[in-house]
């Protein structure tokens, strides 16, 4: 029978053992009274747990094992801190077990229903979409909205490393974290990579001392994403951005990065890498302290207002260089901010709110999120199709970070969703 040892902690943590038959390896009975706080860190598995052998209650911490000889494969017989263990649990007893004192630990083998296992294995082993897809309908919403609402939590602290790296790679300066960050964002994942690139080939200070010239904003980023190498005798605006490009290059002694690294396929025109890059122009023309400015900023709408960028009037009517379309403003739409404020401006105020010890920037993060809608994609679309209410983007956030995290991994048993569905086979009602 392969148990893993996770089905075990589960098995312990929400108490679905025999505990009538729970004994001793030197035939005490075990009362559990509490089960202990549940340890994913260094350390023994339970601690703090109040156990009951024989006649005599003991404080202290409770380590689970497969066979009770992996207290020695584990090395704890040589860790004191593993010397305060009270009980060892196993679903095997195969070897006496002594602390670093000699002192024999007394051990217990669960007993348990093997349906529980069953179904755990079930889960496991399907090729659902989720792994508890079926069971998913008959969950209580109470269960899955308080699930989702610390998943919200748990995406935004995954998102936290990753910024502070943007941070100590760029001097712990907030403006030029968030503009390299806002600029991959605005890569829309196809093209993210290269605006990174783009970004970070760009120093923010040039931005700036641009700031106030929207074609040489548009010559520098253009010309740094690689479009302007090569002179073309057929499009007169490409030409004035490869002269103004060639001196700005010899001035600051730029290496652009390469055209080839941009991606055109399975993309609507809107979304044309020479678009965005007209748009984040725009957006860097518009103000020089960006981040800052939206910390300023209590309302969405007054965000709006600060990202809605307009690019110059050549790319009303282009959406590549060199081939002219038709008229349409190229500003950037409500689906797009509303991908920003969602990806960078969010995670962004959550990890100045935390860093700087100022909790109203991360409560205003999670307010916007519940202002927003809902992210428009297939992984949210499939959630829907299985009767998951969306309401918006506070609870697809949570969604993408289940999806993402738990049920591509089969971490059911790190689930809040998944747990209960394992815990409550025959459907009673209880709360987490």
């Amino acid at each position: 029978m392969n148990v893993p040892e996770k089905f075990l902690h589960h098995l312990w943590k929400y108490r679905l053992f025999s505990e009538d038959k729970l004994f001793t390896h030197a035939g005490e009975k075990v009362k559990v009274v509490h089960t202990g706080q549940h340890n994913r860190d260094a350390g023994p598995d339970f601690q703090n747990a109040r156990v009951k052998i024989g006649s005599t209650t003991w404080v202290g911490n409770v380590e689970i094992h497969i066979q009770s000889s992996d207290w020695y494969h584990h090395g704890h017989h040589k860790d004191r801190g593993y010397d305060n263990v009270v009980l060892q649990v196993v679903l095997n007893h195969n070897q006496t077990v002594k602390r670093t004192n000699q002192e024999i630990i007394p051990t217990a083998e669960l007993v348990f229903d093997n349906n529980l296992l069953l179904h755990y294995n079930q889960m496991l082993q399907n090729e659902l979409w989720i792994p508890c897809e079926k069971e998913l309908p008959g969950v209580d919403p109470y269960i899955v909205d308080f699930w989702l609402s610390r998943l919200t939590i748990e995406r935004l602290e995954d998102k936290t490393q990753e910024i502070e790296e943007y941070l100590e790679n760029n001097h712990n300066n907030w403006e030029t974290a968030f503009y390299v960050k806002i600029a991959r964002n605005f890569g829309f994942k196809v093209n993210s990579d290269p605006f990174e690139m783009l970004a970070r080939s760009l120093p923010l200070r040039h931005i700036i001392r641009h700031r106030d010239n929207l074609f040489q904003l548009e010559a520098l980023l253009f010309g740094q994403a690689g479009f302007l190498k090569q002179k073309r005798l057929d499009d007169t605006y490409h030409m004035q951005l490869f002269d103004e490009y060639s001196y700005l290059r010899k001035k600051y002694n730029l290496k652009p990065i390469g055209k080839h690294l941009w991606r055109y396929a399975r993309l609507r025109p809107v979304n044309f890498p020479t678009v965005r890059i007209a748009q984040f122009a725009a957006l860097m023309h518009q103000t020089d302290r960006l981040f800052s400015h939206l910390l300023e900023k209590e309302r969405l709408e007054e965000m709006w207002q600060l990202l809605k960028a307009t690019p110059s009037p050549y790319w009303n009517t282009h959406y590549t260089f060199h081939t002219p379309s038709l008229y349409k403003s190229r500003s950037l739409g409500t689906a797009a901010f509303q991908n920003l404020v969602i990806n960078t401006v969010v995670p962004f105020l959550f990890v100045y709110g935390k860093n700087q010890n100022k909790p109203r920037y991360r409560e205003k993060a999670l307010e916007l999120l519940l202002e927003l809608p809902p992210e428009k994609n297939s992984v949210i679309d499939r959630w829907k199709n299985r009767g998951v209410e969306v309401p918006n983007a506070y609870h697809s956030q949570a969604l993408l970070q289940l999806k993402k995290q738990y049920c591509i991994k089969h971490r059911c048993l790190d689930c809040g969703i998944g747990n209960y569905i394992l815990s409550h086979p025959s459907g009673e009602e209880q709360y987490p």
